[in-house]
């Protein structure tokens, strides 16, 4: 079936609401939308998404249990067959960090992978998650796109200041390495596979200095499928907003066309 689908970042699914976000759901042609860091219960969830779920949207939502981090969550404009959160780890079954979903013949997933920093226990915590993540992905077969938040920039290209931030987390080698990885095992970057001589397209922008108004962003928001899908993509867009003041979080949506 063709299928339209996005995945955005909220940073905050209450703030993100008020700001922006119940609009751009009521506008977008979307058939599934993945979330990213909702950072909510499942009550507070809905209820910040309550004008979407009452005009038709159907909320799948992995709770996170640590207070005001993680949390994803898929929007689908049918109910979907069946839901499952997590992939099978007991350290990150409860974090709210990944959940996935059936509709039909294809499976649809939302990660938020950790945001690291070099040389510290939060970067030992996000390789753990990817020591166990990655055997899962390679795991999966049939028609499966998982979407979301990488916090991974896997090449030059897709970073304005990679020069500057060769040891920075987000663009370690070990990161960009597990990447490839599943690019390797047959999962394909459809965004960068659609535009691949472009400069990104960013995705994300620090809320400091003039990163958004410069375009100095990082493409750490994409969307890995592998199957008949791989070939189905047709059309790729980062919903950059129009101006700062516009944004309703740092991240902005990527929606691919699937035909």
């Amino acid at each position: 079936m063709p299928i339209i689908l996005s995945t955005v970042n909220v940073n905050g699914v209450r703030a993100a609401s008020t700001k922006g976000l119940s609009e751009w759901l009521a506008a977008t042609e979307a058939d599934i939308v993945c979330l990213q860091e909702t950072r909510a219960t499942d009550a507070q969830t809905a209820k910040a998404l309550a004008p979407a779920l009452a005009a038709g949207w159907v909320l799948s939502h992995a709770e996170p249990e640590s207070k005001g981090r993680a949390g994803v969550a898929i929007l689908s404009r049918r109910a979907p067959d069946a839901v499952r959160i997590g992939f099978g780890s007991d350290e990150f079954a409860a974090s709210g960090r990944y959940i996935e979903a059936d509709f039909g013949e294809i499976t649809v997933a939302s990660v938020y992978v950790h945001s690291g920093e070099a040389g510290t226990p939060k970067q030992d915590e996000k390789y753990r998650f990817l020591a166990e993540f990655g055997p899962y992905l390679k795991s999966r077969t049939g028609e499966f796109v998982v979407s979301g938040d990488w916090n991974i920039a896997p090449a030059e290209v897709d970073l304005k200041n990679w020069k500057g931030n060769r040891k920075s987390s987000g663009f370690l080698p070990e990161e960009r390495a597990w990447i490839a990885d599943l690019l390797a095992a047959g999962y394909v970057d459809v965004v960068r596979a659609l535009h691949p001589e472009v400069a990104g397209p960013y995705s994300w922008w620090s809320y400091r200095g003039r990163a958004f108004d410069n375009d100095s962003g990082w493409r750490i928001d994409y969307q890995l499928a592998r199957g008949e899908l791989t070939g189905r993509a047709k059309q790729a867009v980062v919903e950059r907003a129009a101006a700062y003041d516009q944004r309703w979080s740092d991240h902005a949506p990527v929606t691919v066309q699937y035909r």
